[in-house]
């Protein structure tokens, strides 16, 4: 099944390019069928971008997929044409009378600034109580993972040594969890991060369970009790070139930036950078959306709380 986005949202051309199948709304309004509703609280400054990679995730699944993008309203995004936010994005206040069979909060590049001290963090703090009542599950990821520990359990963030960047190796640590399910003994997933969080603050909570984590970048896929709140610290939604396109644009401002680990051959920027990542990232939320969506979201809205 295909998802179904704006017909003139430009994630619809990449997508289709890649020989994703995008359905357009006039035939989906057609299909007897209720689509399942995400709503994307998208954070990331390339808005454009970061909504592509979602969208790529989304639609390797024979479920159909209806998705609303949810911008701040407490905070103007500079990097995104106003045209666009207009167009395609809505802010809490039209949203917050729904209800969602899932949400993602996407990652942010506020790592360097105390939750406190972030311009949207009350509205933040609104959304994800909100999800709480309104959304069957929700996938927070990178910052948005890092926000939600701290919000939901009080799990603080910490300031790394130097900025975790690469792509890195992980290891399953429960495998009966579906979420897990399919996923190999080790698999690769991005990272591009100044921040983090210790499973020894995790372990302290007894309800959250760690489902993956690495040797070189730490904790990374954590789940809540009821299943309805999924962490994930990485970034497996980038696309094959969005770790070099950091780069270089980190060295363009001058910033100490070290070559993305496990990227490049031979650390060789001239090199195509080989992708590692993409057939867990595809699983990963391939079984998000089956089973703690759709396998656990009523069929009537009016029931999720």
């Amino acid at each position: 099944m295909p998802i179904r986005i704006p017909d003139k949202l430009p994630a619809r051309n990449v997508l289709e390019s890649e020989n994703v199948f995008v359905m357009n709304e006039s035939r989906a309004n057609h299909q007897d069928i209720r689509p399942l509703k995400i709503v994307v609280f998208n954070l990331m400054p390339l808005k454009i971008t970061t909504e592509a990679q979602i969208m790529r995730v989304l639609s390797n699944t024979p479920l159909q997929v209806e998705v609303d993008l949810l911008m701040t309203r407490t905070h103007s995004p500079k990097c995104t044409p106003k045209e666009h936010l207009l167009n395609f994005y809505k802010t809490f206040e039209e949203v917050q009378a729904k209800k969602y069979d899932g949400m993602i909060i996407t990652g942010a590049p506020v790592e360097h600034l105390e939750f406190d001290e972030v311009t949207y963090w009350e509205e933040l703090k609104e959304i994800m109580e909100w999800g709480r009542r309104n959304v069957t599950s929700t996938l927070h990821i990178c910052w948005g993972a890092q926000a939600g520990l701290y919000y939901h359990y009080g799990i603080p963030k910490h300031h790394l040594n130097e900025k975790l960047f690469g792509v890195f190796n992980h290891t399953v640590t429960d495998r009966k969890e579906p979420l897990m399910r399919g996923f190999d003994d080790s698999f690769f997933a991005p990272h591009s991060r100044f921040t983090g969080v210790r499973a020894k603050d995790i372990d302290k909570v007894s309800e959250l369970k760690i489902l993956a984590q690495s040797e070189d970048a730490g904790v990374h896929i954590v789940m809540s009790p009821d299943k309805r709140l999924i962490f994930v610290t990485g970034h497996s939604e980038y696309d094959p070139f969005t770790l070099r396109e950091e780069y270089f644009r980190d060295l363009e401002k001058g910033e100490d930036i070290a070559i993305p680990k496990n990227y490049f051959p031979n650390d060789d920027t001239s090199n195509d950078p080989v992708v590692l990542w993409r057939s867990h990232a595809s699983l990963m939320f391939t079984n998000w959306l089956n089973y703690y969506v759709y396998q656990e979201t009523p069929y009537n809205f009016d029931e999720i709380h």
